[in-house]
C-alpha cells in the first residue's frame, strides 16, 4: 500500500514539474495575495483631508486647528473663506471634512466662560471612514475642552482634579494594527484557494485525459489514489505557508506568540479539509473548465465573505451566521488568531479543530458515495 502511494507521489510531483505555469501560480499567488491585499485592505484611517472654516480667525481658534494637526491623522488642504466653498469641497472631494469655527468662539468660550458649538461637516459616503473620522474628532475635542475647563479655573482661583481616570490597555495588538487582524484571514484564504483548485485540477485532468480508466482496472485503491494524489500538495501548501508566515513577518511585523506545534497541526488539519472539498468537486466535474469554476466558487467566495476574515460574523444577520458554517476557513481563522496573536493553548481552540475534521469526513464520504455510485452504473 505505502509503495503505491508512494509511485502516485511521485507520479503527480513529476507532471507538477511539466506544468510550470501551474507550478509557477501556487508558488507565486500566495505571496501576491498577501501583499495586495495586506497593503490594499487597510481600516487604518490616516491623513484625513481637513479643510478649515475659521470665521473668527484669532489665536485660539489657530491654537485648536494646529492641535488638530499635530497627529498625522489629518492633514491641512486649505482654509475657506465663504459658505459656497464648503459644498464644492464635499462634492469634488477635495476635503473629507470641514471644520466650522464661529466667529465668537473666543468671546463666548474664555470670556463668558459659555457652551459653545464647532461644526465639523464629514463626507458620509464611506460610513467606517466616516465614524472613524468622528472619533477622531471627539477626542480632539475632549482633550482641548479639559485643557480649556482648566485654564478657566485657574483664572477663578479653584483647581480640577478628578479621582477617577480612565487607562485603555489593548491586549494582543497594541499598535491595533490592522495588518495584523488581516494576515491570519488572509493566511487561510490563501491556503484553502490553493489546496481546492490544485487537487480538483489535478484529479480531472485525468479523466480529460482518460488515465482514469487505467487507474480504475489497477491494482490502486481510491483511498490510495487519494492520499497519493494529495500528499504533493499538501507539502507544497505547508510550504507557502511557511513562506507567507514569513513574508508576513518581514513586510507587517506580525509574529507568532503561540506554540509552533499547535500551528502545524491546526494547518494540517485545515489542509486536510481543503482537500477533501477539492476531491469532492473533481468528483461532481467532468471538465476541468468546470472544476475551476466549482473550485473557485467553494473556495475564494467563502473565505473572502463568510470566514470572518474582513468582516466580522457577529455583525451579521443570524441566517448569514448559520451560512459561514459551510467553509472550514472560519474555523482556521479562529484557531490562527488564537495561536499567532493571543499566543493561547489548545483548549481555547480545540473545538475549532473538531469543525474542521467535520468537513474531512463528510466530503469525504460523499466523495467515496457518488464515486461508487457513478462505477456502479458504469
Amino acid at each position: 500500500m505505502n509503495s503505491r502511494i508512494i509511485a502516485v507521489a511521485k507520479k503527480e510531483v513529476k507532471q507538477l514539474k511539466r506544468d510550470t505555469r501551474m507550478l509557477f501560480v501556487l508558488l507565486c499567488f500566495p505571496v501576491f495575495l498577501l501583499v495586495m491585499f495586506g497593503y490594499a485592505v487597510n481600516f487604518d484611517v490616516h491623513h484625513i483631508k481637513l479643510a478649515v472654516y475659521d470665521k473668527e480667525n484669532t489665536e485660539k481658534s489657530r491654537e485648536f486647528v494646529n492641535k488638530l494637526l499635530s497627529s498625522d491623522y489629518f492633514d491641512l488642504v486649505g482654509y475657506i473663506s465663504k459658505d459656497s466653498e464648503v459644498k464644492l469641497l464635499l462634492d469634488d472631494k477635495l476635503a473629507q471634512t470641514i471644520l466650522v469655527i464661529p466667529d465668537d468662539m473666543t468671546k463666548r468660550l474664555y470670556r463668558r466662560g459659555e457652551e459653545i458649538k464647532l461644526q465639523f461637516l464629514i463626507d458620509g459616503v464611506d460610513g467606517n471612514t466616516a465614524s472613524i473620522i468622528q472619533n477622531y474628532f471627539n477626542s480632539a475635542f475632549l482633550s482641548y475642552n479639559a485643557k480649556i475647563q482648566a485654564e478657566f479655573a485657574s483664572k477663578l482661583g479653584a483647581k480640577i482634579s478628578s479621582n477617577l481616570s480612565l487607562e485603555p490597555k489593548f491586549w494582543f495588538n497594541p499598535e491595533l494594527k490592522s495588518s495584523k487582524f488581516l494576515v491570519p484571514g488572509l493566511i487561510g484564504m490563501i491556503l484553502i484557494i490553493t489546496a481546492i483548485i490544485s487537487v480538483s485540477l489535478s484529479l480531472v485532468r485525468e479523466k480529460e485525459t482518460g488515465t482514469i480508466e487505467q487507474i480504475n482496472v489497477s491494482s490502486i485503491s481510491t483511498i490510495e489514489l487519494l492520499i497519493g494524489k494529495a500528499i504533493p500538495y499538501i507539502l507544497l501548501s505547508l510550504f507557502n505557508a511557511v513562506f507567507v508566515l514569513f513574508v508576513g513577518y518581514l513586510l507587517f511585523d506580525v509574529v507568532v506568540t503561540g506554540n509552533y506545534l499547535l500551528l502545524l497541526l491546526s494547518t494540517i488539519i485545515f489542509l486536510i479539509a481543503s482537500v477533501s472539498i477539492g476531491i469532492f468537486i473533481s468528483v461532481i466535474s467532468e471538465s476541468q473548465q468546470i472544476g475551476f469554476t466549482l473550485a473557485t466558487f467553494f473556495s475564494l467566495l467563502p473565505s473572502l465573505i463568510l470566514s470572518g476574515f474582513i468582516f466580522p460574523i457577529e455583525s451579521m444577520p443570524f441566517p448569514i451566521q448559520i451560512i459561514t458554517n459551510i467553509t472550514p476557513v472560519k474555523f482556521y481563522i479562529v484557531t490562527l488568531r488564537a495561536i499567532i496573536l493571543k499566543g493561547v493553548g489548545l483548549s481555547a481552540f480545540y473545538d475549532q479543530l473538531i469543525y474542521m475534521l467535520l468537513f474531512v469526513v463528510v466530503f469525504i464520504g460523499l466523495s467515496a458515495l457518488i464515486n461508487f455510485k457513478k462505477n456502479r452504473i458504469a
